[in-house]
């Protein structure tokens, strides 16, 4: 009891000052704090990109097919609000003049102006929306991935503003009332006044599996890599076929590639 009492003094102490968690524990000589240890299958890049085969989307794709979007929203637990002007999206369609404007033209084959463009968060290597992050929310990772720290995110929605892609949504509700698939419990739900956006699946990295969203695409129209390794499979694609990207001109360096 006296050794307890004597202890309990000590760490009171050592606390009154100032000294941090791990010098008091060290200083009762508790080092054996468990670390934390990255998966050994993890998938590791030095700039993650994507592929989209808009061309093959096109020609094998189902008419309307979801596949990609839907498992991305599932993965994430994205709200379905039902109003355009409060919707959630990470993972969605836009027009071409919508995807690339300024780039259109009537005499585009095959009636490309009038075909959905599947689009997301680029995670752009000069993202403006990690400049403009007042608490460092949005933040960008080493190996590219533009992150969001829902935690840290003040809903100032400066963000929102900086992005010229459209890729941020915020939360005007509650999106937890607005789940329409079973809950998965591996990834966190948001509150009202959070911006949110595409991670390209930066949980499922780090346990070794591709994004959701090319897994779920069974014509292989994702394709997904390591921009910087000459031997990865975006870089074979990037080499073989002409690609465009979207607002090049702004000089954002966008990660995301369209073959169309």
């Amino acid at each position: 009891m006296e050794e307890s009492r004597r202890s309990f003094l000590k760490l009171g102490g050592l606390c009154a000052l100032g000294i941090g968690a791990l010098p008091v524990v060290d200083a009762l000589g508790k080092t054996d704090l468990p670390k934390v240890m990255n998966d050994p299958k993890a998938l590791v890049g030095k700039r993650w990109a994507m592929v989209v085969d808009m061309k093959k989307c096109w020609e094998k794709g189902k008419p309307g097919c979801k596949d990609c979007s839907l498992a991305c929203h599932v993965t994430h637990n994205v709200p379905e609000i039902g109003n355009v002007k409060e919707e959630v999206k990470w993972l969605w369609t836009e027009p071409f003049e919508n995807a690339f404007p300024g780039q259109e033209s009537h005499f585009m084959p095959g009636n490309m102006n009038e075909k959905p463009f599947m689009v997301l968060c680029n995670h752009c290597a000069q993202a403006p929306c990690v400049r403009v992050c007042p608490t460092q929310a949005t933040f960008k990772r080493p190996d590219g991935i533009t992150m969001m720290d829902f935690h840290r995110c003040i809903g100032c929605r400066y963000c929102m503003a900086g992005c010229p892609f459209g890729a941020r949504s915020f939360n005007w509700k509650d999106p937890r009332n607005y789940i329409k698939t079973e809950l998965n419990m591996t990834f966190p739900t948001r509150e009202r006044g959070v911006v949110e956006k595409c991670n390209f699946c930066d949980e499922r990295l780090a346990v070794g599996k591709l994004p959701a969203c090319v897994e779920a695409c069974k014509d292989g129209c994702l394709r997904f890599g390591d921009l910087e390794d000459p031997n990865s499979e975006v870089r074979k694609i990037l080499a073989s076929q002409f690609t465009i990207r979207r607002k090049p001109e702004l000089g954002t360096d966008p990660s995301v590639f369209y073959i169309i």
